[in-house]
């Protein structure tokens, strides 16, 4: 995963959850934190504790991430985040579970009282991991409409341009879906599949000839007994789990999104 995908990442995670963006430039952020994030993140129990019991007014955190040294004013202090680091690992446990399925509308632009169709998407984030002894990483946001199974890539920066509500506005109605929410799931995984197909797996085999490089040495460390001992069965069973090539498609959240327009 890029430090660039993971700014895109942390500006949609944070614009979902209601958060302001203080100041967001190239490589970093600073966030101003609603309640729920706070107690999300931020690890003040007593502190939310004690306000509950007095009745005190709350006061959020802010919270500064740089995701790009290299570009970050030198006055600008955070707290570097990168795949790997606890901070973006709590933030995907978080993705879970503040944002697993959300159902927004699209506002009217205008004023006028003539009845708006809106048209239903289905809307997912996705993580897709490409497993070896090394791991790499990448966010995927795609949109499937559910009425003509158009699919939108970086839906999520499709929506940015519009103006968004969790109820529905005056003056619209939507429109019944044909495809079904599970069936559109199964469309975006298998339109992820086949720009998976079309990828070089050269990643595949360097780490299948390191596998097999590493299993020469431990035959070679073990000698040509006919019958080895379990601790060769257990390290080669370990290389098996370390050098497979494996590839994973993992749903981070999603949700329904009645807009004004097919696509």
């Amino acid at each position: 995963m890029q430090q660039n995908e993971i700014h895109q990442f942390l500006e949609r995670y944070f614009t979902a959850n209601g958060c302001e963006l203080v100041s967001n430039g190239d490589g970093y952020m600073t966030v101003q934190l609603t309640i729920d994030l706070d107690k999300e993140l931020m690890n003040r129990p007593f502190y939310w504790h004690y306000l509950e019991k007095t009745g005190g007014i709350p006061n959020p955190m802010t919270l500064s991430l740089v995701t790009n040294g290299e570009k970050t004013p030198e006055d600008f202090k955070g707290e570097l985040i990168h795949f790997g680091s606890p901070r973006l690992h709590q933030i995907f446990r978080s993705t879970r579970n503040l944002a697993g399925y959300i159902r927004l509308y699209e506002e009217r632009m205008n004023g006028n009282e003539q009845q708006v169709p809106l048209h239903p998407w289905l809307g997912l984030n996705i993580k897709i991991s490409h497993v070896t002894n090394l791991k790499k990483d990448s966010i995927q946001s795609i949109g499937l409409n559910l009425i003509n199974g158009h699919i939108q890539e970086d839906f999520h920066d499709y929506l940015l341009s519009r103006k968004l509500t969790p109820k529905i506005p005056d003056f619209s109605f939507t429109l019944t879906p044909i495809i079904k929410p599970r069936s559109g799931i199964n469309r975006i995984k298998s339109f992820i599949l086949q720009g998976i197909e079309k990828e070089s797996f050269t990643w595949a085999e360097e780490a299948r000839k390191r596998w097999e490089e590493d299993l020469e040495l431990l035959s070679h460390f073990y000698g040509d007994h006919e019958e080895k001992p379990e601790s060769y069965h257990l390290e080669k069973q370990a290389l098996k789990e370390q050098y497979e090539p494996k590839i994973s498609i993992d749903i981070i959240n999603g949700g329904i999104f009645y807009l004004r327009h097919a696509h």
